[in-house]
């Protein structure tokens, strides 16, 4: 079992960089495990300014996902319009919207029994 929290943790802080080389915005981290009938343990959310950023953060997790962890996502949706695009892990799912595409969803409030973490970004 802790193998697979190791995993996960890896996976994330992986996740984490690759979103942070490209210069996304308010990373957040929501821990779904306590919550009954999630589809995944963790969902990763973070915003870029554009479309263009918004690429540039998804392929940016994949090749560091893929280069340290040798891993590549399920499944990926949303590439098209890059406004939300949804990476999915298994058991880690990332979002990584516009803002005005967060704002709309609120994906944080949906899911407010999540505990959420916060990430910190230095640029």
């Amino acid at each position: 079992m802790a193998k697979k929290e190791s995993n996960a943790d890896q996976l994330i802080t992986t996740i984490i960089s690759g979103i942070e080389d490209v210069k996304g915005k308010d990373i957040n981290i929501l821990d779904l495990r306590d919550i009954e009938n999630t589809v995944c343990d963790y969902f990763i959310i973070c915003e870029g300014t554009s479309n263009t950023q918004v690429n540039a953060i998804v392929n940016s997790i994949q090749k560091k996902v893929s280069k340290e962890l040798k891993d590549k996502p399920w499944h990926i949706e949303g590439e098209d319009n890059a406004e939300w695009v949804l990476m999915d892990y298994v058991n880690v799912v990332v979002h990584v919207f516009q803002k005005h595409i967060r704002q709309y969803y609120d994906i944080e409030s949906l899911w407010g029994d999540a505990k959420t973490t916060v990430v910190e970004t230095n640029y």
